[in-house]
């Protein structure tokens, strides 16, 4: 059976990237079955006007054009649900990530047996500020989540298409989708990728990025754990803080026999506060567990999913 290959690179303001990033994917993937989608999200240069150039006259490429910036995971979202391919690669339009690194992640795939495949930029060639903020975001990410992936920000990675599906980005989640993936169960490796300094373009990273990522990193944890009973985190917090507001009642009792005298103070207030907030974080489990049970059910999705029936 033969593989299609369904390459998604999302592009913002990278006209000077374009076309070369086109002849070397075409030259990498020689030997495949491929179709190249390129989404430009919202350029103010000329990107998607010679994106469009290359659609017309080479069937392979498809180029798709967002109405406004809306980041790369909604770029990489809209080029996904255009690929046709049995195999989906995803780039970064900046050259520094080599598309001749794309068989080998195919390779993986289809030789060894994974779902998707990540790229691990070991010998990176990005600025020291930026390689530092890698490194504490993975770290962080590998503790609360245990993907054991080393370098989940590289954008050149490899899905079967069935360990896609039913996966919705939003945010940043891009750099999260492999982790999504394995939380499903599915299985995930990673190879070494080579590196290259940015030649041609502005690199789009700034430090907001990292804030926004460190959200949906905590996102992803809440999912993990509690997606489909959301009561149990919920109900937990509030239940700690009712037995801190016991603890102090019976501190407060206990003071109030050896003194025989009983002080209104901000203690017994903060027992008050335990009680008015735990109750909150009960009802907000409830109100949460009517949400994942009506967002189940309206799409159609089960909480388990189904690797084999013999």
């Amino acid at each position: 059976m033969v593989l299609k290959i369904s390459v998604v690179i999302p592009e913002y303001n990278e006209e000077d990237n374009v076309i070369p990033l086109y002849k070397r994917v075409c030259e990498a993937l020689k030997n495949y079955d491929f179709e190249l989608i390129l989404v430009d999200d919202g350029s103010k240069d000329r990107t998607f006007h010679i994106i469009e150039g290359i659609a017309k006259t080479d069937k392979r490429v498809i180029g798709v054009k967002l109405r406004k910036n809306s980041g790369q995971t909604a770029a990489l979202s809209a080029g996904i649900n255009q690929s046709k391919g049995d195999i989906i690669v995803t780039s970064d339009g900046d050259l520094q990530n080599d598309p001749y690194d794309i068989p080998i992640l195919i390779n993986k795939i289809k030789n060894e047996g994974y779902d998707a495949v990540s790229g691990w930029r070991a010998d990176r060639k990005d600025p020291f500020f930026k390689r530092i903020n890698s490194k504490f975001a993975n770290y962080l990410r590998r503790r609360l989540i245990k993907d054991e992936v080393h370098d989940a920000g590289c954008a050149l990675k490899a899905y079967r298409r069935e360990a896609l599906d039913g996966v919705e980005l939003f945010g940043e989640m891009h750099r999260y989708i492999h982790a999504l993936v394995k939380l499903r169960g599915f299985k995930v490796g990673e190879v070494r990728v080579r590196h290259h300094p940015r030649l041609r373009g502005k690199t789009k990273y700034n430090y907001k990025r990292l804030f926004k990522g460190f959200l949906d990193l905590l996102y992803v944890k809440f999912w993990n754990d509690y997606s489909t009973r959301p009561l149990h985190f919920f109900g937990v917090l509030g239940l700690i803080q009712y037995l801190f507001s016991i603890l102090i009642l019976i501190e407060q009792i206990v003071k109030a026999i050896i003194i025989k005298k009983l002080l209104l103070g901000p203690l017994l207030l903060l027992a008050v506060l335990f009680v008015v907030t735990g109750t909150l974080f009960i009802i907000f489990g409830f109100l949460s567990e009517i949400m994942i049970r009506t967002y189940y059910s309206t799409k159609g999705k089960k909480p388990y999913e189904i690797e084999k029936i013999v």
